[in-house]
């Protein structure tokens, strides 16, 4: 198997409140962790300046790589060129205004997905992500419930209306003081947030979307054009209908942009189906097709059985509405075998810690490791065989 000397890497971050900068710090620590696990040098650049998306090189290196053996054999050397396509000016848009405000907007939200059947698809290929969309709605709404209580209980017990006077307040302080700051143990309104987003993504009805959108895909087009051994398209969780949407944009627009090339898209917890089982979102499962039948595009689907926060077994291309087309090849990792006992004793109920392991630095030799797959010597699709040496013999 020809090793990857040169690479080129598209990274659609996740729905956090990071920006491309805190992305690539984020990338160089896993890197470290990986390096020290595996047993192999590796070299973090500086972010290209003025650069959009963040980008930076990444060396990666055998052990025998510099200076040569005794043998006269030079170890392997891998350069990849990283792009952070990081969306964090939608999460601080989206984050912006008055919590009432965002309230609202959630429930919009939560509203608008019923509507569109897409709880209903949830709940009918996988029933853990049906329970994280409804779970920040019942938390709020239970408050909500409890706060009107407080605020009637001098009616309940049929005391004169102008004890209102201090009931009212009282709720208020208990839904300000007391619930909101519990519910971000559980990043409640960030959630709120994360379904608004699904909701634009899905129905592509909102101009500031659906622009922000075009110039990612002037900027990916614009980075494919660097030569490489191979290029890597990953992406994890929310990222990946960004990514869906950005690469379905450039295959309409060039139906032949990839050849020649070596291309793989993976995904990693991915949340294409959060807004592909709305059924306004005609567009982005058409894309979702235009990926699954490119043949220069290898799709590996990486998914856990301990994260609630992804699709697991679900076949991503079939369920978007394409049996026909070639499916995404699934991978299947467990988190706990990436991580020490106690490591993973200490986050195993913080759900979204759970989740973000996918682009984390692992502390065990396993069979995913996103620095490997995005910087490493072998080709990113030995993931796609939990055979395959994960590193040159």
């Amino acid at each position: 198997m020809k090793l990857i000397e040169k690479r080129v890497v598209l990274h659609f971050t996740g729905f956090e409140p990071l920006d491309g900068v805190a992305h690539r710090a984020r990338y160089e620590r896993s890197a470290r962790q990986s390096a020290a696990v595996w047993g192999y040098s590796v070299e973090t650049g500086a972010a290209d300046e003025g650069s959009d998306p963040v980008s930076f090189e990444v060396m990666t290196a055998g052990a025998l790589a510099a200076p040569e053996s005794e043998t006269g054999s030079p170890g392997w050397q891998t350069k990849s060129r990283i792009h952070m396509v990081d969306h964090d000016t939608l999460v601080r848009k989206l984050r912006a205004g008055n919590t009432l405000s965002q309230i609202i907007a959630g429930f919009r939200s939560c509203a608008e997905i019923m509507l569109e059947g897409g709880m209903r698809g949830y709940f009918r290929h996988a029933w853990r992500f049906g329970l994280f969309f409804l779970f920040p709605f019942l938390l709020t709404a239970l408050a909500i419930a409890l706060t009107a209580q407080i605020a009637i209980l001098p009616y309940a017990l049929s005391f004169s209306p102008w004890h209102m006077l201090w009931s009212g307040p009282l709720a208020l302080c208990f839904f300000i003081f007391a619930f909101l700051p519990f519910s971000e143990r559980f990043h409640t309104l960030h959630l709120f947030a994360d379904w608004k987003m699904a909701v634009a993504l899905g129905r592509m009805d909102q101009a500031d979307f659906n622009g922000w959108l075009e110039d990612q895909a002037i900027a990916v087009r614009k980075a494919l054009e660097e030569e490489a051994d191979e290029y890597v398209i990953s992406s994890h969780s929310m990222g990946s209908s960004v990514a869906a949407h950005v690469i379905g944009i450039l295959l309409e627009r060039e139906p032949e942009i990839f050849k020649g090339k070596r291309v793989v898209f993976a995904t990693l917890g991915s949340a294409i189906l959060q807004c592909a089982l709305m059924s306004s979102a005609t567009l982005l499962r058409a894309r979702v097709g235009l990926i699954a039948r490119c043949p220069e595009i290898s799709w590996l689907d990486v998914q856990c059985l301990t994260d609630s926060i992804n699709f697991y077994k679900v076949p991503v291309v079939a369920v978007s509405g394409h049996p026909d087309a070639p499916q995404a090849k699934m991978i299947l990792i467990r988190v706990k075998q990436m991580l020490t006992r106690e490591r993973y004793r200490k986050i195993r109920k913080d759900q979204l810690r759970v989740h973000r392991q996918y682009v984390l630095g692992p502390d065990l030799k396993a069979s995913f490791d996103f620095t490997l797959m995005t910087a490493g010597p072998m080709p990113a699709s030995v993931f796609a065989d939990p055979d395959e040496k994960r590193m040159p013999g």
